[in-house]
């Protein structure tokens, strides 16, 4: 029961904050140690990528992303400083999806994909929306419609080298998410390769190592699909996405 009650307020406090993006809100996060990463009015202190055109933009207090950069290469939206263990508090969520089904395979928790009889990956489609919260330029927390949930470490989860225990680890414990066009609040806590995350004030992701995870780096993010040249139409799964109150406190 001793972990229960600071894990409860801690969420209060998360909910009432993520609600509340005016003076009252900052104030909450200021007196509790927390630097603000976005203004709400441009994206000073971001670096935007060359050739972008405007896809990465602020719209109504809010970073909006469109998934049609025109930016050859990284398309990512990356802070201009780096960071090294902090607590990182975004909330974001998605405006839609993109103009076709995308397969959306199951993941178990043991981080292997469900399979039919013969070992196929069962895979039906689905309208997905897909983005990430890239941490120091060597991990990421996925954001996207799978049933999974968003906080998934992608990259941990794949590698079928690492041991069991740590592949499970990077599977979110629970789907937090929202339904699309709904605001989501992540809280990221990364110390050396151990990370956390709460999703909606529930911890999906617990104390769980990242190998490799570099020392310092820049925060992103993460662009994704874009326009198929073939349709002119936007791929599946990409990143129609928006991000605001973003905080971080470095530890």
């Amino acid at each position: 029961m001793k972990t229960l009650i600071p894990i409860f307020v801690a969420g209060l406090f998360l909910m009432f904050v993520s609600v509340n993006s005016n003076a009252q809100g900052k104030s909450l996060f200021t007196s509790e140690g927390y630097t603000e990463l976005f203004n709400g009015k441009d994206l000073t202190g971001w670096k935007i990528p060359e050739g972008d055109n405007g896809h990465w933009s602020v719209i109504d207090g809010v970073i909006d992303y469109d998934a049609r950069s025109e930016a050859k290469g990284d398309k990512n939206l990356w802070t201009e400083k780096e960071y090294k263990n902090f607590k990182l508090h975004i909330e974001w969520r998605f405006k839609g999806y993109g103009d076709h089904l995308f397969p959306l395979p199951t993941i178990l928790p043991n981080g292997d994909y469900l399979r039919d009889a013969s070992g196929k990956i069962i895979e039906p489609p689905g309208p997905n929306s897909d983005s990430g919260i890239i941490l120091k330029t060597s991990g990421q927390a996925n954001l996207w419609c799978w049933s999974v949930g968003s906080g998934e470490l992608w990259s941990i989860r794949n590698n079928e080298s690492l041991p069991a225990d740590v592949r499970a680890a990077a599977v979110p414990k629970v789907n937090a998410d929202r339904p699309v066009g709904h605001w989501n609040a992540f809280d990221i806590t990364l110390i050396g390769e151990r990370i956390t995350i709460v999703n909606n004030g529930i911890t999906v992701i617990d104390n769980a190592l990242y190998p490799g995870m570099v020392e310092i780096g820049r925060l992103g993010l993460q662009h994704h699909g874009g326009i198929n040249e073939k349709t002119g139409k936007l791929q599946g799964a990409s990143s129609l996405v928006q991000f605001r109150n973003i905080w971080i406190k470095e530890l």
